[in-house]
């Protein structure tokens, strides 16, 4: 529900609020007052249309998901709409796209202006024969529980066999690619730390002529090994340190000298090669570590492969149980609903009968299998088909529907808005539209634009638009402000008691 409305600065209103109740909520005054263009701020706050207000502004009391948004829901909803050189529109201080709001907006607003076709749409319209369907074919429910349930399966299956099919299409090719990676990791086969070792050894061979010749230098150390002995002696010195240190300096030496003529034995180049090797397969794959999962990863990808036909036969055996299990749901829900679909013209076309409208034909197809199953509601009016009928037939064809679905389904609800629904109609046409949406405000909150005294009468609240030296002006009405206003619809600018007289008797 919309608790409160504020406006400024929009065509003629130059500052407007309003605060409103539930249920139905009429708008009159003559014409040129600013109706539609106060409908159409209203409008363009939800993302219907062009914005050309600097502010637009309303509560709306209604539970709403709005985190996948990115937005924080409040007992309160706040919309706003400001514009200086471009709109931009917020929900609870927070700024959302045009887009998105009325993608909000479209799960609580319903505007019966356009030819909107949604109210036909064959998931709608089933959605009301499966709950007519409910009410006498005691095992309906169920049925359409259980499809749901295994046409899900049936979807998965499907996709598992579809990319199966196309794998096995392509697999040749893919296990040609599988097996080239494979074989390209094991020609290298590189171990793990190896490339640091071979990293550690080119070191080692660029500075092998300094340490040969370092080493020669150093070895001279040991024509001084008598003298030093000597020397320690006449000095009473223990000679045991020299000799341990001497002895392990031979040892170093020795093996620094067999490392040496090991890398004398060394191929350079297919050191070097190695080397650039297992560097272009880090490059490509990441570490030795990744390099070695990956190869291990795509060996049991090509197991895969070698088993695909029999996962396919696993697969096709599984995907017939399913779709036989299906297409036996399908044709017993079909069953149900042709069974019930007399009943829905029936009650289609009580409503329309109150309308003083020509009965609705309804007629089911059958269409290509989906989740919904295999039928399609085709709706004729008379023998017209719905794109060809007038916009006024058209909505109160919508209006019967949306009473329907209330009745069976109490579902919809949110707020419902008609700009001249009632237009060009007689009063006792105007009178049964009237009282529809009366039906209807139990669920909706209704703002309607007219011009008819009966649909005006029967409003829970009578809001009066008028225009005065180029500005506009909303006012609440009160039972004798009401009255005149009725009267002044019905006999024109010069109120007669005729008119007065009429007006009070649709009031009472």
């Amino acid at each position: 529900m919309i608790e409160r409305l504020y406006i400024k600065n929009h065509f003629s209103f130059r500052e407007c609020e309003l605060q409103f109740e539930s249920g139905l909520i009429a708008f009159t005054g003559p014409s040129g007052a600013g109706k539609s263009v106060l409908m159409q701020a209203l409008l363009s706050l939800f993302g219907y249309g062009d914005a050309n207000a600097s502010l637009i502004e309303a509560s709306v009391v209604k539970e709403m998901d709005l985190e996948e948004f990115g937005i924080q829901s409040d007992e309160i909803n706040i919309f706003k709409l400001i514009k200086s050189k471009t709109a931009r529109y917020f929900i609870n201080s927070q700024n959302i796209s045009k887009k998105n709001i009325n993608e909000i907006s479209k799960k609580f607003i319903n505007y019966l202006s356009i030819k909107n076709e949604e109210e036909f749409e064959n998931e709608r319209l089933l959605e009301l024969l499966d709950a007519i369907s409910s009410t006498t074919e005691p095992n309906h429910k169920e049925n359409l529980k259980q499809f749901t349930e295994k046409f899900l399966i049936y979807q998965d299956l499907n996709q598992k066999l579809n990319n199966i099919v196309e794998k096995e299409r392509r697999v040749e090719e893919l296990k040609d690619f599988v097996k080239y990676e494979i074989a390209k990791i094991e020609e290298v086969n590189p171990k793990i730390g190896e490339d640091e070792e071979l990293l550690a050894i080119k070191r080692s061979i660029s500075k092998k002529e300094k340490i040969s010749e370092s080493l020669e230098r150093a070895e001279l150390i040991f024509d001084s090994e008598s003298n030093v002995i000597e020397t320690l002696s006449l000095m009473e010195k223990d000679t045991a340190f020299f000799d341990e240190c001497l002895n392990e300096l031979r040892a170093m030496f020795e093996l620094q000298k067999d490392r040496l003529d090991e890398l004398e034995d060394l191929d350079i180049e297919e050191l070097l090669e190695r080397i650039e090797k297992i560097a272009g397969l880090k490059k490509q794959y990441g570490e030795i570590e990744d390099i070695l999962a990956h190869k291990e990863l795509k060996i049991k990808e090509l197991q895969e492969y070698e088993n695909i036909t029999f996962e396919k036969a696993e697969l096709e055996k599984n995907h017939a149980v399913a779709n036989k299990e299906i297409q036996e749901l399908s044709l017993k829900i079909s069953n149900s609903r042709k069974k019930s679909l007399n009943k829905m013209n029936e009650r289609i076309n009580s409503y329309l009968c109150d309308l003083y409208m020509p009965n609705v034909n309804l007629s089911i197809q059958t269409k290509s299998l989906d989740e919904h199953g295999c039928d399609e509601v085709i709706v004729n009016l008379g023998n017209i088909e719905l794109k060809k009928i007038s916009s006024g037939e058209y909505n109160r064809l919508r209006l019967a529907f949306l009473v329907c679905r209330h009745e069976y389904l109490q579902s919809g609800g949110g707020v419902l808005i008609l700009d001249e629904i009632d237009s060009n109609l007689s009063g006792k046409e105007s009178m049964s539209v009237a009282n529809i949406l009366l039906k209807l405000s139990q669920k909706y909150q209704i703002f309607a634009i007219s011009h008819q005294p009966q649909l005006s009468s029967k409003a829970n609240m009578h809001f009066f638009v008028q225009k005065n030296e180029n500005a506009s002006s909303v006012k609440l009405l009160n039972k004798d402000e009401r009255v005149e206003e009725l009267a002044r619809m019905v006999s024109g600018e010069e109120i007669h008691e005729k008119a007065i007289e009429f007006a009070k008797s649709l009031m009472e």
